[in-house]
C-alpha cells in the first residue's frame, strides 16, 4: 500500500522535485518513516496564474500511518498498484486465436494472451508500420491512396497518425500497465508522470514495431495485408475465419477491427452479428497559431522555457442539448489527410513528440445520434460516406479539401484569404463555404459554440483561424452488442473489443478493452502452452 498526495504546486521556477518536500512536510512524516517518495503526476495549471500542480507517491514503513494519514487529510489517498492475474479456462480451443486489427486494441489483446502463455494470430488488413509510413507519407505528397495502407488502416491503427495522446476518463487500474509496456517498447519515461501523456507520432511508430516484434518473440504471428474476409457460423460459434480466400479453423475471435473497418461491419452484419448504431461526431479541424494559444492560456508567462505548448479542451451545449467539444488538439502539429476511400476527404490532427510545429490545432466535433441519421445499423456509416465524398465534390475532385477562415464561417461565407496561419493540411487546401457541407443541425450548433469558445480563448474564432473539413472518424459509428462473457450475442467465441467495436475512445482506453478482451479469452480457454 502507498500514498498519492495531490495538490501539491511549484512554481514555474522551481523543480517539480520540490513537490516531494512539501508533500512529506503536508503529512509531518520522519525520514525514518518514510520508504519510497517519487513524483506521480504532473500537470500545469493555468486557471490563477500559471503553475505546476504534482501528485507525489508516498510509501510509509507502517500501512498503518498511511490509513491514518488518508484519513486525516483530504487531498491524500490510498494507494495499491494492481497486477493482473488470470484464473484460466479449462476449455479446449478448436483453432487458433485470432484477432482481427493491430491497432491499440488488438496489439495490447495480442500481447497479454502472448505474456500468459497463448500464442494468438493476428490478422492485419493493412502494412507493417515501416511501410506504413512510406505509403501514407507518400499520399500526403500527392500520389495514390492506398485503400490497405493509410492513415485509418495498417499496424498500430489510426493513433499511429496522431498526437499519440495516453489521457482517458476511464480511470481503469490497467492504464498503469500500458503506460508500463509502451515505456518498456521505447515511449519516453515522462509519460509515466505526467497528468496528459503524449508519446508523439514520430516516436510512436518505433513503440509499435517494438511491440510487434515483442507479440513474436513470444510466440505469436502477425500476417500483413490479411483483413478478415468471411467468417463461418454454425450454433452460434465462429467455425472459421477466411483471410485472403482461404478458409482456417477458429478457436475464437477477437474483433478489433477499429471505427473505419465499415466493410467489416457490412459482412459481420450479414452473417448475423447484431450491431446497433451509435452516436458520434462530425465537424472541422480549427487551425491557430500556437504563440496565439500559449498568450491566451498562459498570457505573460507565454514563452517560458519550463511551460510546454499550451493546450486546451472546451464544450458546449446549445438550446436543445446538443454537444459541440474540441477533440484530439495538437499542439505544435498539423492536419493531415485521413481517407482511406478514393473520392473523399477525410482530416485528423498529428503531433511529433516535440510538438514545434508552427500552428496549433484541434477537431471541433458536433454529436450526432441516430436520431439525424437513421436508425439502421449502418446508418451512421452511410451518413458518414455522405459528408465525406461531398467534402471531395466541393473542391471539384482536386483532393484538396475544403477550408475557410472562421470568422468567414459565422459570417455565413467561405473566404479564405491569406493571413497569419497557413493551413497545414498537406494535399492543399480551397475555399469553401462549410456551411453547404453540414445539414443544419451540425452547422448552427457548430457556429453557436466558436461563438462561445471564442469567449472562453480569446481571438479562438478569430486571429485568421483557419477550418478545414471535414472530420468524420473521431469515433466508431456502431457498437457490436457483446454480453457479460465479453462474447457478441450471437456468436459465443467472437469476442468485439476497442474503438472499431463502440467499446473504447482514444488509445488508452482500446489498449485497455484489449487486455480486458484477452483476460475474457483466457477466462474460458486453456493456455497453447504452460503460462509464464
Amino acid at each position: 500500500m502507498a500514498l498519492i498526495v495531490s495538490q501539491i504546486k511549484t512554481s514555474l521556477d522551481e523543480s517539480k522535485d520540490n513537490a516531494i518536500g512539501k508533500a512529506l512536510s503536508l503529512l509531518c512524516v520522519r525520514n525514518n518513516e518514510v520508504k519510497t517518495a517519487a513524483l506521480h503526476k504532473c500537470s500545469v495549471d493555468a486557471r490563477r496564474g500559471v503553475c505546476f500542480v504534482s501528485s507525489v507517491y508516498i510509501e510509509l514503513n507502517s500501512s498503518e500511518l498511511e490509513a491514518k494519514l488518508s484519513r486525516k487529510h483530504d487531498n491524500v489517498r490510498l494507494y495499491q498498484r494492481e497486477e493482473l492475474s488470470v484464473n484460466f479456462g479449462t476449455e479446449e480451443l478448436h483453432g487458433d486465436i485470432y484477432i482481427a486489427g493491430f491497432g491499440p486494441a488488438g496489439m495490447f489483446c495480442a500481447l497479454t494472451l502472448c505474456e500468459f502463455g497463448y500464442k494468438p494470430v493476428v490478422l492485419e488488413r493493412g502494412a507493417p508500420v515501416e511501410r506504413r509510413v512510406r505509403d501514407v507519407e507518400g499520399y500526403w505528397r500527392g500520389g495514390a491512396l492506398k485503400p490497405s495502407s493509410n492513415v485509418q488502416f495498417g499496424e498500430g491503427g489510426a493513433g499511429t497518425f496522431s498526437d499519440g495522446k495516453l489521457t482517458t476518463r476511464i480511470g481503469d487500474p490497467l492504464c498503469a500497465r500500458v503506460l508500463d509496456r509502451l515505456c518498456r517498447f521505447g515511449a519516453p519515461e515522462e509519460i509515466l508522470l505526467k497528468a496528459k501523456p503524449h508519446i508523439g507520432t514520430d516516436r510512436l511508430r518505433g513503440v509499435v514495431a517494438n511491440l510487434r516484434n515483442e507479440v513474436i518473440r513470444l510466440g505469436g504471428e502477425i500476417r500483413f495485408y490479411s483483413p478478415l474476409e468471411d467468417i463461418r457460423l454454425q450454433n452460434g460459434r465462429v467455425l472459421s475465419v477466411t483471410v485472403n480466400g482461404e478458409e482456417l479453423p477458429c478457436g475464437a475471435l477477437a474483433a478489433a477491427i477499429g471505427h473505419s473497418a465499415h466493410d467489416t461491419f457490412e459482412m459481420l452484419l450479414k452473417k448475423g452479428i447484431t450491431l446497433l448504431p451509435k452516436p458520434f461526431s462530425v465537424g472541422a479541424r480549427i487551425e491557430h497559431l500556437q504563440e496565439d494559444i500559449d498568450r491566451a492560456l498562459y498570457g505573460k508567462y507565454a514563452g517560458h522555457p519550463a511551460l510546454p505548448p499550451a493546450e486546451y479542451q472546451l464544450s458546449y451545449h446549445d438550446s436543445h442539448n446538443r454537444g459541440v467539444y474540441t477533440f484530439c488538439m495538437c499542439p505544435g502539429g498539423y492536419v493531415v489527410a485521413s481517407e482511406s476511400e478514393n473520392g473523399t476527404i477525410v482530416t485528423n490532427g498529428m503531433s511529433r513528440f516535440a510538438r514545434d510545429g508552427v500552428n496549433a490545432n484541434s477537431a471541433v466535433l458536433v454529436s450526432v445520434g441516430p436520431e439525424d441519421f437513421g436508425s439502421q445499423p449502418l446508418s451512421g456509416v452511410e451518413f458518414i460516406h455522405r459528408l465525406e465524398r461531398h467534402a471531395f465534390e466541393m473542391t471539384r475532385g482536386t483532393g484538396k479539401a475544403p477550408a475557410s477562415l472562421t470568422r468567414e464561417f459565422l459570417g455565413n461565407g467561405g473566404g479564405l484569404s491569406p493571413g497569419s496561419v497557413v493551413p497545414t493540411y498537406p494535399r492543399g487546401v480551397e475555399a469553401a463555404d462549410l456551411r453547404e457541407l453540414f445539414p443544419d443541425f451540425v452547422t448552427m450548433p457548430l457556429a453557436e459554440a466558436l461563438g462561445y469558445f471564442d469567449r472562453r480563448i480569446k481571438d479562438f474564432a478569430d486571429s485568421d483561424s483557419v477550418l478545414t473539413a471535414i472530420e468524420t472518424r473521431s469515433s466508431s459509428p456502431v457498437r457490436i452488442v457483446r454480453g457479460e462473457d465479453g462474447a457478441a450475442l450471437c456468436a459465443e467465441n467472437l469476442y468485439p473489443c476497442g474503438e472499431g467495436a463502440g467499446y473504447a475512445g482514444g488509445i488508452m482506453s482500446a489498449a485497455v478493452d484489449g487486455i480486458k478482451t484477452a483476460v475474457k479469452i483466457m477466462e474460458r480457454f486453456k493456455p497453447t502452452i504452460s503460462p509464464r
